[in-house]
């Protein structure tokens, strides 16, 4: 620029005498005050667009493979069964009467996991539908959800004794707190507390039993399978805890969130300088390799727990603490200060 500055003013860019030329043109010569606008380089015409992934076309060929696949292993089983049922028949009537008896015991015993699986998914879905309506409810102070929240609460827990006193004091408040949010937090308070407690422990056990097996074992795939055993039977009493008791289906759903757990817990080597990470305080420092493995593991299965009691809990965290890695394994760390000598 050439000459001496403008200094700032305040104008209308409809005013008289400002004109607003783009960039690279000469103003004309009756503008008092020239703008030109800048170019944002975000809203550029020449970036590159984000390409759209190409949307499947045709039959699922996969899909097809599969079902068709079913279908035949099912009609080899049917038949596969009805010829045995003739050939006894063909030897005897009694044992072609018996095989028919056991074909129907198979037979009910299909249906009834069947049935099974269906009512261990509604289950886990009442329980995740509970607590993302208490949720909303609570964000929203909706006294009328947070009703109706706590009402299927207390439907949930009608034949568990250790909540008879928390459905008992709930039916009492029911209609003295308005409070939406005060509601929620007030049936998490007296009828989740005793779940909670249990649920604590459960971690805590199962924390301390792989703490000391593993610490114990001689080979690493003991560590992997203990480890893995003992998620997944935790995984499956916290459900059970919380009323989801789920059926194979349904822990699948469930436990699929601890696959990223499991993979470290079986896939790292444990040095001091990372149970020194994870422990803290110079701990690991003066621990022996195997005692300060069977900690890490240890804690990375309570956290797998506590990880657990969030998908099985029915409502969210709120009125009450969520409970951390401290209170579930204070006292193995406490213990393993103490033995370090």
């Amino acid at each position: 620029m050439t000459g001496t500055p403008r200094k700032p003013a305040a104008f209308r860019i409809d005013g008289e005498g400002v004109v607003v030329v783009p960039a690279g043109e000469a103003p004309p010569a009756h503008a008092r005050i020239v703008v030109e606008p800048e170019v944002d380089g975000a809203a550029d015409d020449t970036a590159p667009l984000p390409v759209p992934l190409p949307k499947r076309r045709g039959p699922r060929w996969g899909r097809l493979l599969w079902t068709g696949l079913g279908g035949l292993v099912s009609l080899g089983i049917g038949l596969a069964v009805d010829r045995l049922i003739r050939d006894l028949f063909e030897r005897a009537d009694w044992l072609g009467w018996l095989g028919l008896a056991l074909a129907a015991l198979v037979a009910v015993g299909a249906v009834g996991l069947v049935v099974r699986e269906v009512a261990g998914i509604l289950r886990v879905e009442r329980i995740d539908r509970l607590r993302a309506e208490a949720e909303a409810a609570a964000a929203a102070d909706d006294d009328a959800r947070a009703g109706k929240v706590v009402r299927d609460l207390v439907a949930l827990y009608a034949d568990r004794p250790e909540t008879a006193a928390g459905r008992a004091a709930i039916a009492g408040h029911l209609r003295e707190v308005i409070d939406g949010r005060d509601l929620v937090g007030l049936a998490e308070a007296e009828v989740l507390a005793p779940l909670d407690a249990a649920a604590r422990r459960l971690v805590s056990d199962a924390a301390k039993r792989v703490s000391v097996v593993t610490a114990v074992s001689p080979r690493a795939i003991v560590d992997v399978i203990f480890v893995l055993v003992a998620v997944l039977g935790l995984v499956r009493r916290l459900a059970d805890l919380y009323g989801g008791r789920p059926g194979l289906v349904g822990f699948v759903r469930l436990t699929r969130h601890v696959v990223g757990h499991l993979a470290v817990t079986g896939g790292m080597a444990v040095g001091d300088g990372l149970v020194q990470q994870i422990v803290g305080h110079g701990l690991a420092a003066r621990l022996s390799a195997r005692l300060g493995e069977g900690v890490v593991n240890g804690l990375l299965t309570a956290r797998v727990g506590l990880a657990a009691i969030d998908v099985c809990r029915p409502l969210p965290f709120a009125s009450l603490p969520r409970p951390g890695v401290s209170d579930v394994m204070g006292g193995i760390l406490s213990r393993a200060e103490k033995g370090e000598g």
